[in-house]
């Protein structure tokens, strides 16, 4: 009995230390992303966006994470618009930082609900602040919901992507910047006919590594070799010298009929497709850590 006893207490501790890794929920991102879209159109500097701001931070502050607010005016052709990123922080064990990022903010066009253009990168980065905390971890771990990733007019270099072109600013001023080991921007990946390309504009070896743990976990059917180039929140985090990775699926709906228009809503998305971009996702972060 006494054998059998120190044996069970060595097996409970065994099993204790390899006890089966966080695994992300696609039920669970398709609610947050349906919880986000139900506050309506949200886009920078609007009403709604500081309802959809509020709910985000609590979330992640309710999984324990430390949030703060990256406020910021950005100049834009409409004048000056008040927005803020949305920063949440695990502390590691090394100088190194793991971030992972999308928007929050939709289209300024009436009607406009970004079930997928917005809501489902927000409500993905809500499943990853459930899931991470209860993973081990080396390095520091970020999560950035981008306010401003949407032109307010058209779409250049200067009405595009203001929260990402702010962040790069405040972490280069402030250290973080030289401390990122990778960046992974997720956009668009609710779309129940999940088909993600390669993007020319991210880092080749984080390509490579998204193909690898795609179809080692059965999911490489949705992770293309073929090439895209998309202009996207990580450009000026690679422009800056980072390695950074965009994760998205820019064909949406026949002949991309959905894309920013009223009819991306919550009954084109999965939750299969989250799911699958989210495993694969976290055992990319397990590699890199």
């Amino acid at each position: 009995m006494l054998r059998r006893a120190a044996i069970g207490i060595f097996l409970t501790s065994f099993f204790s230390l390899v006890a089966p890794a966080a695994s992300f929920s696609g039920t669970s991102a398709l609610e947050f992303t349906r919880r986000i879209t139900a506050y309506g159109p949200h886009a920078s500097g609007s009403t709604a966006i500081g309802r959809v701001r509020a709910y985000v931070e609590a979330q992640a502050k309710t999984q324990g994470w430390s949030v703060t607010e990256d406020s910021f005016v950005a100049r834009t052709p409409n004048g000056p618009v008040k927005m803020a990123n949305i920063v949440a922080h695990l502390t590691g064990h090394t100088s190194r930082a793991l971030v992972f990022t999308g928007h929050y903010d939709t289209r300024a066009r009436a009607g406009f609900l970004g079930a997928n253009d917005g809501g489902s990168s927000a409500g993905f980065l809500l499943e990853l602040a459930r899931v991470l905390p209860r993973e081990n971890r080396n390095d520091d771990i970020y999560l950035v919901w981008f306010d401003g990733e949407e032109a307010v007019r058209e779409w250049t270099d200067t009405d595009s992507l203001y929260g990402s072109r702010h962040m790069v600013r405040q972490w280069a001023n402030d250290g973080t910047l030289a401390r990122i080991k990778a960046l992974i921007n997720v956009d668009m990946i609710g779309d129940k006919d999940l088909d993600i390309l390669r993007d020319g504009n991210s880092s080749p070896a984080l390509n490579d590594l998204l193909l690898q743990t795609a179809r080692s976990l059965g999911y490489g059917q949705y992770f293309q070799n073929d090439l895209s180039r998309i202009e996207d929140d990580h450009l000026p985090f690679r422009q800056a010298g980072v390695d950074a990775l965009d994760i998205i699926d820019y064909d949406y709906g026949p002949n991309n009929s959905y894309w920013h228009t009223n009819q991306d809503t919550m009954d084109k998305l999965s939750a299969h497709s989250l799911e699958a971009v989210g495993a694969v996702l976290l055992e990319m972060r397990r590699r890199l850590d």
